[in-house]
């Protein structure tokens, strides 16, 4: 009697590699490798996702030490646009829009003295301390400016470069940057330091939101700075003043 073959569906077939590994076609669109083991029968999977589960993502290694697995310390400073009740929403001197959710542990101050929430209003130009993710900031610290605040200078007199969709990004240096950096390198830090070395990094190149400051082996700060297309790294000593921009 002639026995006829099993037809497997597509996503159970598995074809036998000479190697004696055995490639499992998955039903995400990706694939499995199983090697089996000589003596105790155990697999090994290595899985390759389908390119649906890693799009956006950095890859491995590219983000260096100091790449953000997280929200970190950061801020950033512009005008209140409007207010609601979690919080209020800003307009960077660069144009960029940002979210500010406040908490319970939200601290206010006017100038150099203690205030409450209910001064900030529309209009009012603010530095807000917190913790970021993207364009959202949870504020620790919300600190009303004078009119024309965000530091001395404004985004295009300080040589900001604006966000603009399909424009590269503005390659150039000021200052002094740290002999010993390489882009990735340092520990990311928080606390008063970040708060210190983001106040700083916004005064001298206000327009940008700060999504994490790094402290290099050197002692130094390099803040990060997102939304805008320069610069994207500004450099602060241990005085907390700035010494340089790429």
């Amino acid at each position: 009697m002639t026995r006829k073959p099993t037809i497997l569906s597509r996503h159970k077939l598995t074809r036998s590699i000479a190697t004696g590994a055995t490639v499992i076609v998955l039903a995400t669109g990706g694939y499995a490798i199983a090697e089996s083991g000589s003596s105790s029968g155990s697999a090994h999977a290595a899985t390759a996702a389908s390119p649906s589960a890693t799009q956006g993502q950095p890859a491995p290694g590219s983000g260096g030490s100091n790449a953000r697995s997280g929200p970190a310390a950061g801020g950033a400073s512009g005008t209140v646009d409007s207010l609601s009740a979690s919080g209020f929403t800003i307009s960077t001197s660069a144009g960029q829009k940002v979210t500010v959710n406040k908490a319970s542990s939200t601290t206010y101050q006017k100038g150099t003295s203690p205030t409450s929430a209910s001064t900030i209003a529309k209009g009012e130009n603010v530095l807000v301390l917190g913790t970021t993710s993207g364009t959202t900031i949870t504020a620790s610290q919300v600190i009303v400016q004078p009119t024309g605040g965000g530091g001395s200078t404004t985004s295009s007199t300080a040589g900001v470069v604006p966000f603009k969709r399909g424009a590269p990004s503005t390659s150039k240096q000021i200052g002094q940057i740290p002999a010993n950096y390489s882009q990735g390198s340092g520990t990311i830090v928080g606390g008063t330091e970040a708060n210190q070395a983001t106040e700083a990094a916004l005064a001298a190149y206000p327009g940008g939101v700060v999504d994490r400051v790094v402290q290099l082996s050197n002692g130094e700060y390099e803040v990060h700075n997102i939304g805008v297309n320069w610069p994207h790294h500004i450099f602060v000593n241990q005085g907390f003043t700035v010494v340089g921009a790429n």
